[in-house]
């Protein structure tokens, strides 16, 4: 395993967790003691953890990502906006992915479009669309706790089942150089997939995510559509060279 693959891994199980032991790291990557330490000092240095007695904490925001319950409640306003926005780009008949998260969530009440399929990683999005009778299916894997998200290499097997005309991505981060960003290395493989199995492609992001980066890269601006409630001005010009913006 490289350095920057047992990183990804490291980080991963603290975002599960909150907290990780060394003796663990150790038995799941199959690599010494001493090696885990210097990667733990190295991931320290780079402000992605802090080192305790015995492992590791996530503590770095870049790293840290809210669950479903805090998210559901910040920004509600601007997610209705970004929700009704990109609801009105499904069109009749169409078979679509829907990431997991709040604001795509929040779509689905404004879908009016017939005949859509919906293919979701959100554990909390199937009662909704069976609320609204809408065909749907759930991808297998690895349920993350604390963001009611399936995730993982099943996950990842499962959605090559699939081609999707649209497909709707959250982000927490819109960077003109760094592109779309999540903290999960392993959410950001899920939705870098989506994307490259959809017609075309949405990123849902409200304001306060715009100027932001976090850990893992989904591709660039180029490639989506940016769906906000409001452009911060100062942002307009530069994010606009790079990609369409849908704003309320």
């Amino acid at each position: 395993m490289l350095t920057e693959e047992r990183y990804a891994a490291i980080v991963e199980r603290l975002h599960l967790q909150g907290i990780v032991k060394l003796q663990e790291l150790v038995d799941v990557l199959g690599v010494s003691e001493s090696t885990i330490r210097r990667d733990l000092i190295d991931l320290e240095s780079r402000q992605m953890l802090k080192r305790i007695h015995g492992g590791a904490s996530l503590v770095n925001e870049k790293t840290l990502e809210p669950g479903m319950e805090e998210k559901t409640f910040k920004n509600i306003q601007q997610k209705t906006i970004i929700a009704r926005l990109a609801a009105q780009e499904i069109q009749n008949g169409e078979c679509i992915y829907l990431d997991a998260g709040t604001t795509t969530l929040a779509m689905i009440p404004f879908i009016e479009a017939r005949d859509v399929t919906v293919v979701t990683n959100g554990l909390s999005h199937v009662e909704a669309l069976v609320s609204k009778r809408i065909r749907s299916y759930l991808l297998g894997g690895m349920m993350k706790i604390h963001t009611k998200a399936v995730i993982g290499s099943i996950a990842l097997q499962n959605m090559d089942n699939f081609r999707f005309d649209k497909c709707f991505l959250g982000s927490n981060g819109v960077d003109p150089e760094m592109g779309y960003t999540t903290p999960d290395p392993e959410e950001a493989l899920i939705k870098r997939r989506a994307h490259q199995l959809s017609g075309k492609s949405y990123v849902l992001a409200d304001s306060s995510k715009i100027g932001d980066i976090t850990f893992a890269k989904l591709f660039d601006l180029e490639e989506a559509d940016l769906i906000t409630e409001r452009m911060p001005e100062h942002w307009r010009t530069v994010i606009t060279q790079k990609t369409k913006i849908i704003e309320g």
